[in-house]
């Protein structure tokens, strides 16, 4: 196997989604911008989903477009339905993401849909993609459990992604959602659905709610896979997922591989850098409602 690893960084889309304050449309091309800076080669932009279930990406459009790209890093969008990737396209976005759950009880609750439901309504923008010749990455959430139906079987999450793969994403995130996966757990899934999926096309996606998620990464770099998401500083959660901690963090993601003689192309000290401003920026912004809350009793 290379001992080359893709880092996915989800920061801008997957760890703001679940920030109750709205973050400025201009810091959030900031954010991109400076992570554009520090080697990576995929940064998952936004979300053209509708504002009225995630207020917080509502600036799509504007973040999208005012990002200075760079040559050689890619910008997925996330896109729900073909409405979505209408929009994404209008701004130029040529990757877009598309999401579905292996737990029907998540699927119900997040979209209002069954898990074919939700599949049945990707098919118009998988092809239209392949029309326009524009990447589509795909995300199976609730790969190591559920907030609302617990345990979820492994044969649902080889099921769900290797449909998902057969559609024709290139490539396929497995993401525990509530941060509930063991190494072990963690291993055993990835090892049931490489069996269906080339492991080339598989990523994994953990939360640290239990602080597992290095430890699950770990495990599953062993087992062969090769492409990481991760958010900086840790950001994150899913609003339909009670008790969703944030992302594993990738400046300790970057720091546990390049430790262990793995290359990642991300150069550190500047990850850091950008972690330690968006976490300046968050703070700010909660420490201005608090003032503005006392400042009105």
């Amino acid at each position: 196997m290379t001992d080359r690893i893709r880092i996915v960084e989800v920061g801008p889309r997957d760890g703001l989604q679940n920030e109750k304050t709205i973050i400025a449309a201009s810091d959030k091309i900031a954010l991109i911008d400076r992570l554009s800076q520090t080697g990576l080669q995929s940064i998952e932009a936004t979300s053209f989903v509708s504002p009225k279930w995630v207020p917080q990406l509502a600036d799509a459009a504007e973040v999208f477009a005012g990002i200075a790209k760079k040559t050689g890093v890619s910008y997925p969008v996330l896109v729900p339905n073909e409405q979505g990737y209408e929009r994404a396209r209008s701004v130029g976005a040529s990757e877009v993401a598309i999401f579905t759950a292996a737990s029907e009880a998540f699927n119900r609750k997040n979209i209002n849909a069954s898990i074919d439901e939700s599949i049945e309504r990707f098919l118009p923008v998988l092809a239209r993609a392949k029309s326009d010749g524009v990447k589509v990455r795909g995300y199976v959430s609730t790969v190591l459990g559920c907030p609302y139906q617990g345990e979820v079987p492994v044969a649902d999450v080889v099921r769900v992604a290797k449909r998902l793969h057969d559609l024709g994403c290139y490539e396929i995130s497995l993401g525990d959602t509530i941060g509930v996966g063991t190494p072990a757990r963690a291993r055993a899934m990835l090892h049931a659905v490489a069996a269906e999926v080339p492991m080339s096309a598989l990523a994994v996606h953990f939360h640290d709610t239990y602080g597992q998620a290095l430890a699950n990464i770990l495990a599953c770099i062993e087992e062969g896979v090769r492409v990481l998401d991760s958010a900086v500083s840790g950001t994150g959660g899913c609003p339909y997922a009670k008790g969703a901690s944030g992302n594993v963090a990738s400046e300790d993601v970057v720091y546990m591989l390049e430790g262990m003689g793995l290359r990642t192309g991300v150069d550190l000290d500047k990850l850091i850098e950008t972690g330690v401003w968006l976490s300046g920026l968050l703070h700010r912004d909660t420490g201005s409602k608090v003032a503005k809350a006392r400042s009105s009793t």
